[in-house]
């Protein structure tokens, strides 16, 4: 199973990512999460892991990456990754796209390319699961991301700026029959009435509260792992869908 998850721009979209691959992993699955956000470089902190070269390098660089992706035809497995731009610890392992480093290089455009044929020619084996933890708002569909992923987990936070991306990211989906979740995040109070009656709430699947210690070790910079109410449904509902023939399919 193949996972993107996206969402508005300070969500929680790296928090969900790191917590949901531990509570796959736990559960025996094998996860690569994959880092496409060119602007965000804390995933790897959140997982507890050292961050990895970036995998754009293994192409030559971003000057010739357009290039060197247009021809790339290999079908990879995730054993057949080249070791060195993997980090890993038990059943998880990471691998970053690429970052932006310096004033006036230019757009992530080649490292967008990059993500989303990743995502296309990467076979999995029934026991593994792909997150790909995505840059903030819409344009990595607009760059065709999500064309090689099997299901969309939406993070919102209590905000209408959240809302409306939500739901902006469904429409674009449903141009693809890609299926799509929602995951609450940071709720409290009547934040969750707020939220379920302003987006679909057959798609909503988990909801996550606000967590003083969550946010602590975020602040701290330390490793989250952490039993967080929410996840433990996330998972089991993805476990769910993993095993059933006939998903993850449909809009």
């Amino acid at each position: 199973m193949k996972v993107v998850v996206a969402g508005k721009g300070g969500c929680g979209k790296s928090t969900v990512s790191t917590l949901l691959a531990k509570a796959l992993a736990k559960r025996g699955s094998k996860v690569l999460v994959i880092d496409t956000d060119e602007s965000n470089f804390g995933l790897h902190t959140h997982l507890g892991l050292k961050r990895p070269e970036d995998f754009m390098n293994y192409f030559g660089g971003k000057k010739v990456l357009f290039e060197r992706v247009k021809t790339l035809q290999k079908r990879w497995g995730i054993d057949e990754l080249p070791a060195g731009y993997l980090t890993e610890k038990g059943n998880i392992k990471l691998l970053a796209m690429g970052k932006i480093y310096d004033f006036g290089e230019g757009c992530a455009c080649p490292i967008n390319a990059l993500s989303a044929r990743f995502l296309e020619i990467l076979e999995l084996e029934e026991d593994e699961v792909l997150i790909a933890d995505t840059d903030a708002g819409i344009e990595h569909l607009g760059r065709g991301l999500e064309q090689g992923c099997d299901l969309i987990l939406v993070v919102v936070e209590p905000s209408q700026e959240s809302i409306g991306v939500a739901k902006r990211i469904a429409e674009m989906a449903a141009e693809i029959s890609k299926r799509v979740y929602y995951v609450l995040n940071k709720v409290k109070g009547e934040a969750k009435d707020v939220l379920l009656g302003a987006l679909d709430p057959s798609r909503v699947i988990a909801a996550i509260s606000q967590d003083e210690e969550l946010f602590r070790y975020g602040l701290e910079g330390k490793e989250l792992d952490l039993d967080v109410e929410g996840i433990k449904e996330l998972a089991d509902f993805l476990c769910r869908l993993k095993n059933r023939a006939d998903a993850p399919v449909g809009p």
